[in-house]
């Protein structure tokens, strides 16, 4: 496997997978599902706020997609990092 190692303010995030399921049971199909927004941070470049292990939420026609379904982004596009109760 490759080794992915973001330049400055550069975050590689794994998305969080899409819920296929409503809560209450309802299957919903592919084109209904909305494109998560939020993943977990994998490797951060030397120049962002941001650390591994992060939860971030981000813009919805934000990123580049790599390989695995892995996305890097700049951290302006980083909108927010979220942080358990």
């Amino acid at each position: 496997m490759e080794v992915i190692e973001p330049l400055g303010d550069g975050i590689l995030v794994k998305p969080h997978s899409k819920e296929s399921v409503s809560s209450g049971g309802i299957i919903i199909p592919e084109t209904a599902q909305e494109n998560a927004q939020r993943g977990d941070v994998l490797a951060v470049g030397p120049d962002t706020s941001v650390k591994v292990g992060d939860i971030v939420a981000y813009g919805k026609h934000t990123g580049v997609k790599l390989v695995d379904d892995l996305l890097i982004f700049k951290e302006p596009h980083i909108l927010a990092v979220i942080k358990p109760k």
